[in-house]
C-alpha cells in the first residue's frame, strides 16, 4: 500500500488532505512542520510527500534542502510542494530543489490527486522493473 505523508501547519487542510488520500486507499502519516516531518520520513520512510512550505520550525524549502543534504537516501521521495505562495520565484526554488510538483492553495483537490497519481505510477513502475526506490 502506497504511503503519503501530509505536512501542513493548518490542521483544517491537513485533515482535508488526509480525509481524501485515504478515501482514495492511501495509507497517511501527518506532520504539522517540516521538522516533525523529518522525523516522520527517517522513521517511516513514506512513498510520497505532500507539503506546505510556510510553516513554523522548519518551512518545507528547508525540509526539502534538509532531505537532499543529510539525508541522501530519502531525496528520491517524491515530494510535492503545496502552497499559498504563487509567485513564480517560490514556483522556482521549489522545484530548482528537488519538487516533484508545486500546486497552488487553494488546493484543487482533482489536480493533487492527478499529480499523485502520476507519483503512484512511477513508482509502481519503478519497482515493477526492479529500480531501487
Amino acid at each position: 500500500m502506497i504511503t503519503i505523508l501530509c505536512v501542513d501547519d493548518e490542521v483544517e487542510i491537513r485533515k482535508l488532505l488526509v480525509e481524501e488520500f485515504q478515501d482514495a486507499g492511501l495509507k497517511t502519516l501527518e506532520a504539522g512542520n517540516g521538522k516533525e516531518a523529518l522525523e516522520v520520513i527517517v522513521s517511516s520512510w513514506p512513498d510520497i510527500v505532500v507539503c506546505d512550505i510556510s510553516m513554523p520550525v522548519m518551512n518545507g524549502h528547508e525540509l526539502l534542502a534538509e532531505l537532499h543534504i543529510n539525508h541522501p537516501e530519502f531525496s528520491r521521495i517524491p515530494f510535492i510542494m503545496l502552497t499559498a505562495l504563487t509567485d513564480r520565484e517560490n514556483t522556482l526554488v521549489g522545484l530548482q530543489a528537488g519538487a516533484e510538483d508545486y500546486l497552488t492553495k487553494p488546493v484543487d483537490l482533482d489536480l493533487l490527486m492527478a499529480k499523485v497519481n502520476g507519483c503512484i505510477m512511477r513508482l509502481e513502475n519503478n519497482r515493477r522493473v526492479g529500480n531501487a526506490f
